[in-house]
């Protein structure tokens, strides 16, 4: 009798995650080494007409591509690349010539601090950090189209962003036509006298420099003396979509102030239209598409001149219908017009409420423009706020009831917003109502108030009051008993009239900040000459690579030193900066663009590379990107198939791409006028936490469970539920999970969680579940004792034959529609079938590993090995069903009275309703349960229940 313990007798050939370590890493150096998951292009370097696939109908499936961090992945950032890969090897096996491909948004800030604080060079790093990345996503069985890798700091990669910027540089938006033209068009038009210059002169009377300036104001990226986001603690201006909610820096967290800078900034705004109207065309989620459309922000309204001495105040206002209640004007402190019309000395009869103290206008506005620098912008909208602001003892016309207004300075009103300005009527605007209140201004309500109406400022809708007579002085017509539309028509009719304004419509975008002070960017293919003006560099200089350089740092500044000024560190790479260059006029002296691009940039056009990574003649050849971006109908706006990535891009990401891609199709460089033919946000997996009595984390992975209490090292911690991460020390690594399970288990484990784009919890002890399921489906076909194939060449019984084809009916629909984790419950309940049967017929056995195999591809392409077939399964065809099998026979029906289920009755699938009821009154059950009572209703409820009401 041996004395081995039962327990210690492990099956030489059970899977385990030691029989994973064997076969995952052969399985992925076979796809490598063989360029199993490589696309064939219709032409180019990457073409091939002997591939199978090249005939197919293409799939262009893309992933948000993650910007590579020293700490690398932990087991929430491949959730949507484990999905996508799932999907991926699906549609390839049903016949789609798949292309899926990862690169890497390499530029940026994250990488750039890091080289500061540990002097590494922001190159070395990366490609570290990249290496890093490759090897996780390499160890998890993806499928990528590896040949198609890049990243966005590679020199042949940015050229060609470059190159993009340059084509945004040499145009310019035609209103008319509503689409970019090349800027010598424009050039074109003046030259002919087709077009009007801005003073009128013709333009051969024009100096170089005056034509020069008037181009480079049209174009759609151009320099700008105008207000930015400053952050002092990161060392760089930052674009308003980088700066939260409250008014600090997206990464850092520090203040971010507004500071008047000249900046390269692209015309997004010309495009703003059209960026609302596509949104139509698009397979998005709501959500993502109602933030897009709130971004952008169109309202329609008018704009209002108010007449002073030093010229007309511009307002844009949705609601002329208010202007009668107009009783006084805010500028922003930074409002160019507050030096001129600010007065000498306070008028008579100044309220000293106004003046804050001061002797004159000129001492009360400086002093308020230095208590308004000081904060964010948030600081100056937050709505909660004492209201301030200074009088600059300047009066305005109101144009439509023709009385002067005092105008006032205060912190609310911004100056990159809107015009500037405001004409406040506080009858109808909250904040408008406690400024007057704090400053004694008259109130004139325009609106009357609903009926029982108690409160301050009245924002609903109710007829005009309180405008006088046509008789006023100014003409202006009496909208007293009209509703808020024809009240908004009627005065914008009469300012358009009288010329004291104009219907128009506004938006919440601004044109994009394109300037960063980094070193780790792309460098502008720009520089200036002896006027100070931008001169393009020709296509045969790129790329522009950056100089090397030994500190990386900006000039370090306090986090709150609103003063401070920005210096780029490219500024210090003199003999990179001022260049000979002859640019076909012979030699000259330049000066080279000293800030760098943001790191959007290389993510603004990367899908359009993937299609032809390796052209250097173009961007993509046309015909390759026709083919995988091309618009499938007139009316279809192209893009990429299917694109996964984040919520937290809802905005800045795919707002960006898309305004380059409309000007690149617009120039006719590409297809498509979308990027992203359909969007799906994948959701986040979070994990538990635990704190101590200080409120310090302590490891989740010394954590135990007692009696639904929580405790490490035998003290009680608290819990709590949110994001993983490293400085809340629950961090679970895909290598990790890989060594304790393997990748398959783990990829089965994250797809089997939920839907796709449902956040969920992080279970380290739930991912067992899905190893015990691949065991299973192993001993199916493998006896682990001796690593035998066991299936038998039999016929499958009709049960089974009708549940296969039905998991094989089913798992397509799931597929096709991205229910990854309904399609893995299909397959674990034919799998708990087949585990049933006496012996595993090779039909079954075989349809179970190639559905299996988009999920688990290492065990399952082992187990086709195993099975007798020589060539991968990752292009061999996905089952079919076999519709004889699909047919239903029979319906059961659950049978009711008054709610509570009493029998259940199998009919003929085409049994009508008066044949259902009759078989559901006649069981045995429900007779006696009726005791001869006559029932009141009997409910058919076709295919799912009968109900019996008594």
């Amino acid at each position: 009798m041996s004395d081995t313990h039962a327990a210690d007798r492990i099956p030489a050939h059970r899977y385990d995650a030691a029989l994973a370590a064997r076969i995952e890493p052969a399985w992925q150096d076979h796809w490598e080494e063989r360029g199993v998951f490589n696309a064939p292009n219709p032409t180019g370097k990457l073409a091939n007409p002997d591939d199978p696939r090249a005939g197919a109908p293409k799939l262009f499936v893309m992933d948000m591509f993650p910007y590579p961090s020293g700490a690398g992945l932990h087991v929430g950032h491949p959730f949507g690349y484990i999905a996508t890969d799932c999907f991926a090897r699906y549609k390839r096996m049903t016949g789609y010539n798949v292309l899926h491909p990862m690169g890497f948004d390499a530029f940026g800030l994250p990488t750039e601090l890091y080289a500061i604080t540990t002097g590494q060079h922001p190159a070395k790093i990366t490609e570290d950090n990249i290496a890093t990345y490759r090897r996780q996503l390499r160890r998890l069985g993806m499928a990528y189209d590896t040949v198609r890798s890049f990243a966005t700091s590679d020199p042949d990669y940015y050229k060609w962003t470059q190159w993009i910027f340059l084509q945004i540089f040499n145009s310019w938006y035609d209103t008319e036509a509503r689409k970019a033209r090349p800027i010598a068009e424009l050039i074109a038009e003046f030259d002919a006298g087709t077009r009007a210059t801005p003073d009128g002169r013709a333009w051969s009377e024009l100096s170089e420099v005056e034509r020069r300036r008037i181009v480079d104001d049209h174009r759609l990226a151009y320099v700008s003396e105008a207000p930015v986001n400053w952050c002092p603690g990161l060392g760089t201006v930052l674009s308003n979509e980088e700066v939260t909610a409250e008014g600090r820096s997206e990464r850092g967290n520090f203040p971010v102030y507004t500071r008047k800078l000249k900046q390269w900034m692209m015309r997004i705004t010309a495009y703003a239209d059209r960026l609302l109207e596509d949104l139509d065309d698009v397979d998005w989620p709501d959500s993502t598409i109602r933030l897009q459309r709130n971004w952008i922000g169109r309202s329609t309204g008018a704009h209002v001149r108010f007449g002073t001495e030093a010229g007309d105040i511009t307002v844009f206002t949705t609601r002329p219908d208010t202007l009668f209640g107009a009783t006084y004007m805010v500028l922003a402190p930074e409002h160019e017009l507050v030096d001129t019309l600010t007065a000498a000395t306070w008028p008579a009869g100044t309220d000293a409420r106004w003046t804050s103290g001061e002797a004159t206008p000129a001492e009360a506005v400086a002093a308020y423009r230095a208590f308004a620098a000081a904060k964010t912008d948030v600081e100056r909208q937050a709505d909660a706020k004492e209201k301030t602001g200074v009088f600059i003892g300047a009066y305005a016309t109101n144009p439509v009831s023709g009385d002067s207004v005092p105008v006032f300075i205060a912190d609310y009103v911004l100056a990159g917003y809107g015009t500037g300005a405001i004409m406040a009527v506080p009858g109808q605007d909250e904040r408008d109502w406690e400024f007057a209140e704090a400053f004694g201004l008259p109130i004139i309500r325009t609106v009357q108030p609903s009926e029982g109406f108690e409160g301050k400022a009245y924002t609903g809708e109710g007829p005009a009051v309180n405008s006088p007579a046509e008789a006023v002085t100014t003409g202006a017509p009496s909208l007293n008993g009209m509703g808020v539309v024809e009240a908004k028509q009627a005065i914008t009719e009469w300012l358009t009239a009288s010329g004291h304004g104009e219907g128009t419509t506004t938006y919440r975008l601004r044109d994009w900040l394109f300037s960063r002070q980094r070193y780790w960017g792309e460098p502008f293919p720009i520089v200036f000459d002896e006027t100070g003006l931008p001169v393009a560099l020709p296509e045969s200089m790129l790329p522009v690579e950056l100089p090397e350089l030994d500190d990386f740092s900006p000039k370090t500044y306090e986090p709150d030193d609103a003063d401070s000024a920005p210096e780029p560190p490219l500024g210090r790479a003199g003999d990179w900066v001022e260049v000979t260059l002859d640019l076909g006029d012979g030699p000259k002296k330049y000066r080279r663009e000293v800030n760098t691009m943001p790191n959007w940039a290389g993510s603004c056009w990367y899908q359009l590379r993937y299609t032809d990574p390796f052209n250097e003649e173009a961007l993509a050849d046309p015909v390759n990107e026709k083919y995988w971006m091309g618009p499938n109908s007139e009316t279809d706006c192209g893009g990429v198939d299917l694109y996964v990535g984040g919520s937290e891009h809802a905005v800045l990401h795919l707002l960006y791409d898309r305004f380059w891609q409309k000007v690149l199709f617009d120039l006719g460089h590409v297809s498509s006028r979308e990027p992203f033919r359909k969007l799906i946000h994948q959701g986040m997996i979070q994990a538990y936490a635990y704190t101590d009595s200080r409120g310090a984390y302590v490891p989740a992975a010394e954590v135990v469970e007692e009696d639904g209490r929580f405790f490490h090292d035998g003290q009680e911690v608290n819990r709590e539920y949110g994001k993983m991460g490293k400085s809340q020390r629950n961090v679970v690594t895909p290598d990790q999970m890989c060594e304790q399970y393997g990748a398959d288990t783990f990829r089965l484990y994250e797809m089997s969680m939920g839907p796709l784009e449902v956040s969920r919890p992080w279970e380290t002890r739930a991912v067992v579940g899905s190893q015990r399921f691949l065991q299973r489906l192993w001993r199916n076909i493998i006896d682990e004792e001796t690593g035998e194939v066991k299936v038998a060449d039999v016929e499958a019984d009709a049960e089974t034959q009708k549940l296969l084809h039905r998991t094989i009916d089913g798992v397509h629909a799931d597929m096709d529609a991205l229910r990854v984790n309904t399609a893995i419950a299909k397959l674990i309940t034919l799998n708990n079938h087949v585990v049933g049967l006496a012996e595993v017929p090779r039909s079954v056995a075989e349809a179970q590993v190639l559905m299996a195999a988009p999920f688990v591809p290492h065990v399952a392409e082992e187990l086709w090995r195993r099975l007798g077939h020589g060539e991968s399964l990752a292009n061999a065809d996905f089952p079919v069903a076999d519709e004889r099998f699909l047919v239903v026979e029979t319906v059961t029906y659950p049978v009711q009275i008054n709610g509570k289920v009493r029998d259940r009755v199998e009919v003929s699938a085409e049994a009508d309703q008066d044949a259902v009821r009759e078989a559901a009154l006649g069981t045995e059950k429900i007779v006696a349960a009726l005791s001869g009572r006559e029932p009141k209703k009997v409910i058919v409820v076709s295919g799912r229940m009968v109900s019996i009401v008594v």
